[in-house]
């Protein structure tokens, strides 16, 4: 029984590992998780899954909590969600809270020892440095959750790293994937939320629109699997079926397939190294989909692509600029404040304005990240 905390449960990413938790309770229990402000949806999981450690945001919503469950531990706010990231009888921590509030406790996870499944992006794009030196100095395993580093991280297994050419992120092209940057003069927020092939929630859905999704892939990609950006590449791909691949120096290429379900690369980080039977999952089956298309990336197209190579390339604290005026300007997009396109204007304005800091610490990091933030309001 391998034993879970989970933070960002009420989450998208967050209920998917809690199907998964429930498909398999033979092999997994829930004892900590965190949640935001969804608290009657709290209360469905401590129902269901009865946790040791629950932490929500905030102060009332957890004397409310304590009140109607009084022989349950109850948290709040940062200190809660360290809480439950160093959760002493856990085995693993599930990382799917959405920004950056994810990176303080991941690096405490690692520093107490705990395993880590990171579905949160953000936490290795503003500070990947301090996250893989924190877990080769604590011998900590980071297991991607994403679907494309999952991908990756299937192919490599019994592979040697050294004879990797180059890593293929594959890219859906979200919703927008067929309009020009003509035609997206005046999109809508509802437009923009309509994936083609992916269930996700709402900020990723916007971010894949702009393709800002996978320019945080490739950054994340750079620090999971230790190669530099002129070894990871971009490729446009319809169907997602194939979730990315490796090509390796004798010209072989190991691609990992499946239909688009978060849950295959949720369980795979969970169970690992082991594989468990998902008998509800839709099966693959190529001659039914008949053919696969791939198409170059446009990085003047997908304008976010190119800003996310640009920030990881630059590195120090060029990464925590571009993702926190990202997350400001989505959400200005999705509250109506800017169109569509302004969300990219926004992000390069602000890593126009940043002066690079080379080798920055966490407190640095997180001035950095407030700052875009300001920023961005101010354009506002």
């Amino acid at each position: 029984m391998k034993k879970v905390s989970l933070i960002g449960a009420t989450g998208s990413i967050g209920m998917q590992t809690l199907d998964v938790i429930d498909q398999h309770s033979e092999a997994f229990s829930l004892v900590a998780f965190s949640a935001g402000r969804n608290i009657e949806e709290t209360r469905k999981i401590i129902a269901k899954f009865q946790p040791k450690l629950v932490s929500v945001l905030t102060r009332d919503d957890a004397d409310r909590l304590r009140s109607e469950y009084p022989s349950l531990a109850v948290m709040h706010g940062e200190e809660g969600l360290a809480a439950v990231a160093v959760f002493s009888e856990a085995d693993i921590l599930v990382n799917a809270v959405l920004g950056s509030v994810g990176l303080f406790p991941t690096l405490q996870a690692i520093e107490a020892g705990k395993t880590v499944a990171i579905a949160n992006k953000e936490t290795l794009v503003t500070a990947g440095h301090l996250v893989m030196e924190a877990a080769e100095k604590q011998q900590v395993q980071l297991l991607p959750v994403d679907s494309e580093h999952s991908a990756i991280f299937q192919c490599l297994q019994g592979e040697q790293p050294r004879n990797i050419e180059r890593l293929i992120l594959t890219a859906s092209g979200g919703s927008f994937r067929d309009r020009s940057r003509e035609e997206l003069q005046n999109v809508t927020v509802k437009q923009a939320l309509n994936h083609p092939n992916w269930s996700m929630g709402a900020k990723i859905t916007i971010d894949s629109a702009t393709m800002m999704n996978k320019g945080l892939e490739v950054i994340e990609a750079h620090w999971l699997f230790k190669l530099p950006y002129e070894q990871i590449d971009v490729i446009l791909h319809r169907e997602s079926i194939i979730h990315s691949m490796v090509e390796f120096h004798d010209s072989s290429v190991m691609a990992q397939l499946g239909t688009p379900d978060m849950r295959v690369p949720i369980q795979y980080a969970l169970s690992y190294p082991d594989r468990l039977p998902r008998s509800e999952a839709k099966r693959l089956n190529l001659t039914e989909i008949g053919r696969l298309h791939f198409e170059k990336m446009d990085t003047g197209r997908f304008r976010m692509l190119a800003l996310a190579y640009q920030a990881g390339k630059a590195g120090g604290t060029m990464p925590a600029v571009l993702n926190a005026a990202n997350e400001a300007a989505v959400a200005a997009f999705l509250d109506g404040k800017i169109s569509f396109l302004q969300i990219d204007e926004l992000v390069e304005r602000a890593l126009e304005q940043h002066t690079l800091i080379v080798h920055p610490d966490l407190e640095t990091i997180q001035q950095t990240d407030k700052e875009a933030r300001l920023f961005v309001h101010s354009l506002l």
